[in-house]
């Protein structure tokens, strides 16, 4: 058994598949980490998750045999190993699963074979090194690897459905598995596969072979499938741990460059530091989730690669590192990995800004978390943690509960846990409603096979109905009135996808008219949606769809949001990725990522580009090549859409090449002309443009027009002298502005010393002065309050000026006397808390914040309640 890089055996993995003439398998790259088209899945888990539909049947590949070099993802959902990282040999977050895989093809004896001969004659691994598990009543895998491959019969484990017997869910197909297993030798702890000590780190399993031959119905029975498959992994990181001499994964060559760097920066230069080897980890799914589109934010799969940088910071920030530095291993990942992953250096400076920004933004948490801690410790008389200061940490600060229990356990406290799970329980039960994933197949009609599209070449088609759903129930026929889904053997109607609308259209009969509101797809099956407007209809019936003209509008749409795609990357950068978009009659909307808003002149500069393309009157181009060849060529495609090996790619000239289904205009002239209707944030690095075509900007520029005649009309002046009337309105309002705050400033505006006068005592003799004052600004606020602190020379106070603007905006502004500066509670803090109560936002330091509130009934005793605290 020789040494073997990660990389080399990655390379000899894929080509012992691949370009052995008698294994033949087609070379599949890997899918991204988000699942293309699943709802129940967050994350890509194993690698036979983009072969999923092929292994249900619903879909077909023109390959029976594949090869891949999968990346994977465990954290959230059924599989989550985030907390165990770090402190285990072999758990990680991001990791990669080498398989090969069977559809219908070969089974159980080559299955078998394969792995055999790749681990015995292809990386030499010691036969007597070597274990065996095999399901109990899986006697054919038991009979090959006793007679065919001659293994040991005592080194064969024979193991329950718990271990060795895997299903897609609790129904669907599932099979027995066989698991190869590694001996590292009586040094380490563990026993063999199938005894009580098993877990230890002395046998690790290397290879899983699943045998899918079944089918679990509801009722749990087991029937065959008509096409048995196969379905192997290897974890990448544990055989290249067997081959590197060392049972601990995070001694191999793909994380020790990561944690030498480490070691190099940190003030502890331990190489098997737990901190490091959290944070060797988590650069690596940090890096691969914004590779594939996913950026920092408080929900699904973004609050994920939230939480896997937080804790990577948190573990450098416990052991000196000076923040920000999360970023900078960023370096030796991309000298580990940068060769078999050429996107971590082509979406390098992408990486590398989100990851800064979120250490950033956090480290300020920590400061703030700390703050309220060492509060309540100071003020806790039972050295006791309340669950309720701990999840308000956690909750309003995004203060880690694992950083509080290592405070308590330091300053030798007691945590009370129970009342912090109660409160999580609470919010849990409050945002189920919003749990953004679903069951997957919930609400499938039971129907199989493909509608024949004939939407790109004609807006109708003769067709005939092959099934009719009423209520999600299969039926033969419906009446005038009925609301139905049909399915047609052959359609010109679009389905719902990525981002156009479905088409609306008129189905007849020559007694009947069924209206189609929408048009959806299950699979490679169109659903239409309607009502039956008059006569009936039944299966069979032969039938005529005539697609509604708005499709004209909506492909107009569909092209300008490719050239507005194009445009982006031009001017803002080739960071920019779609996030979503939305394509249909009236608008366009596209979603796509950047971390700033896009300033007016950008704007500018994009609508000229696309309307500079579209005056030159392009033709678009339409190719259906292999999807890897369409990739080479430079065709975008989105990482949420799930592709077929042949795919269409959309090109106008050299501008824009594109993988998509949708319709499209002949000729970029088509669209006329395009306008940008708003550019907002819609998340944590995701921007959103909304914009028109054609005879909608003309529409909008009809409303623009007649508005400006009506403001002219209002101003008493001509249109074209509208812009230097209102600059002589301006400079009126700010000297009446002026002369407002002057009239504030006066000692008649307000009765300082009064204010002085009825300050409320708080904690240790700070002076609470609070005020309510009719609808002034900011500005003015902050006049009237130095004006009050001007009477508070030498003394503790916060003082607390609100204008009652009648409204939901009410502004706001804190300020905390300089002594106060060391307290538990910051101005900042008090402001954040507050607005969590009455509503409303705002920010600042230590002794100043300011912003606006909600509820003005409440302010005086929420402010109490928070100080007293």
């Amino acid at each position: 058994m020789k040494f073997m890089t990660s990389a080399e055996i990655r390379t000899a993995f894929i080509n012992f598949f691949e370009k052995n003439k008698t294994k033949q398998h087609k070379r599949v790259d890997s899918s991204a980490l988000i699942p293309a088209n699943d709802p129940s899945l967050l994350f890509t888990n194993a690698g036979m998750v983009q072969f999923k539909d092929v292994f249900l049947g619903l879909d077909k590949r023109p390959y029976v045999r594949a090869v891949s070099s999968q990346k994977c993802l465990r954290v959230g959902g059924k599989h989550n190993d985030l907390d165990q990282v770090g402190f285990t040999k072999r758990h990680h977050t991001f990791f990669e699963m080498l398989g090969n895989f069977s559809f219908g093809d070969y089974f159980k004896e080559e299955a078998i074979h394969f792995a055999w001969e790749f681990l015995t004659k292809e990386l030499k691994l010691p036969v007597d090194k070597l274990w065996v598990t095999v399901y109990h009543d899986d006697r054919e895998s038991a009979t090959i690897w006793q007679e065919r491959i001659n293994f040991p019969k005592e080194r064969i484990v024979l193991c329950g459905e718990k271990d060795n017997f895997w299903s897609m869910g609790d129904t669907g197909p599932c099979g027995p598995c066989t698991e190869i297993f590694y001996d590292h030798g009586p040094d380490i702890a563990g026993g063999p596969p199938g005894s009580p000590d098993e877990d230890g780190d002395r046998f690790v399993e290397i290879w899983n072979i699943v045998f899918m031959q079944y089918n679990r119905a509801a009722d749990q029975s087991l029937s065959n499938l008509p096409k048995p498959s196969v379905d192997t992994g290897m974890g990448l990181e544990r055989i290249s741990a067997v081959m590197q001499g060392t049972c601990d994964n995070f001694e191999i060559d793909l994380f020790q460059k990561i944690i030498k760097f480490i070691a190099n920066i940190a003030p502890d230069k331990n190489l098997d530091n737990k901190a490091m080897r959290v944070m060797a980890d988590h650069i690596r799914a940090a890096a691969f989730l914004i590779i594939d589109g996913i950026y920092p934010s408080n929900e699904g799969r973004g609050y994920v690669l939230r939480r896997i940088i937080r804790r990577a910071v948190r573990f450098g920030y416990k052991e000196g590192l000076d923040l920000p530095f999360f970023y900078k291993l960023l370096e030796p990942l991309i000298a580990e990995m940068g060769d078999a992953y050429p996107d971590l250096l082509q979406k390098k400076d992408i990486i590398i800004t989100t990851i800064e920004r979120e250490e950033k933004q956090f480290s300020e948490t920590i400061k703030q978390g700390l703050r309220v801690l060492e509060k309540e410790l100071a003020d806790s008389k039972s050295k006791l943690i309340s669950g309720k200061t701990a999840f308000t940490l956690y909750d309003t600060f995004g203060f880690p509960l694992d950083l509080t229990q290592d405070i308590a356990l330091e300053r030798e406290c007691k945590l009370d846990l129970e009342g912090y799970n109660i409160a999580m329980e609470q919010q849990r039960n409050q945002s189920k409603k919003n749990q953004g994933f679903k069951d997957m197949g919930h609400g499938e009609l039971k129907v199989s096979g493909a509608t024949d599209f004939v939407g790109y070449e004609s807006m109708q088609a003769d067709t005939k109905i092959t099934h009719i759903f009423v209520s999600g129930e299969n039926v033969k026929s419906i009446t005038a009135g009925q609301n139905a889904i049909l399915v047609l053997d052959r359609t010109p109607c679009y389905a719902e996808s990525g981002g156009q609308v479905g088409d609306i259209a008129l189905l007849k009969s020559s007694s009947s008219e069924f209206k189609i509101s929408d048009t959806q797809k299950q699979n490679k099956v169109f659903l239409h949606h309607g009502c039956l407007e008059k006569g009936s209809l039944h299966v069979g019936d032969e039938v005529h769809v005539t697609v509604d003209s708005s499709r004209n509008s909506i492909k107009l749409n569909h092209s300008a949001t490719h050239l507005l795609h194009a445009a982006l990357r031009i001017v803002l950068g080739e960071h920019v990725t779609q996030k979503g978009s939305l394509v249909e009659q009236k608008r366009l909307r596209f979603d796509f990522a950047h971390f700033s808003p896009v300033k007016p002149e950008q704007i500018s500069e994009i609508e000229k580009i696309v309307n500079n393309f579209i005056a030159s009157a392009v033709s678009s181009k339409t190719e259906i090549l292999d999807q890897d060849v369409a990739k080479a060529n430079g065709a975008m495609a989105l990482f949420e859409e799930k592709y077929d090996d042949k795919v269409r790619v959309i090109s106008f000239g050299d501008f824009s090449k594109e993988l998509c289904g949708g319709i499209h205009v002949s000729n970029t002239a088509e669209i006329g002309c395009f306008k940008i209707t708003a550019e907002t944030g819609i998340a944590s690095g995701v921007r959103r443009i909304e914009a028109v075509t054609g005879q909608a900007v003309l529409k909008l520029l009809n409303v623009a027009e007649t508005k400006l005649l009506n403001i002219s009309t209002q101003l008493k002046v001509l249109p074209q002298n509208i812009e230097k009337r209102l600059g002589q309105l301006l400079v009126e309002q700010v000297e009446l502005k002026q002369k407002l705050q002057k009239s504030i400033s006066s000692d008649n505006a307000i009765n300082v010393d009064d204010v002085v006068k009825n300050a409320t005592i708080v904690r240790n003799e700070i002076k609470l002065l609070l005020k309510v004052v009719d609808n002034v600004d900011m500005k003015s606020l902050r006049l009237i309050l130095d004006k009050i602190k001007s009477k508070l020379i030498n003394e503790k106070y916060i003082i607390i000026m609100i204008s009652d603007t009648n409204s939901k905006k009410n502004p706001i502004v804190i300020n905390f006397s300089a002594e106060l500066e060391s307290t538990n509670i910051s101005a900042k803090d008090l402001l954040v808390l507050l607005t969590q109560k009455v509503g409303g936002s705002g920010g600042g330091n230590l002794v100043m914040a300011q912003g606006v509130v909600s509820d003005l009934s409440k302010i005086e005793s929420q402010v109490l309640s928070i100080l007293s605290k």
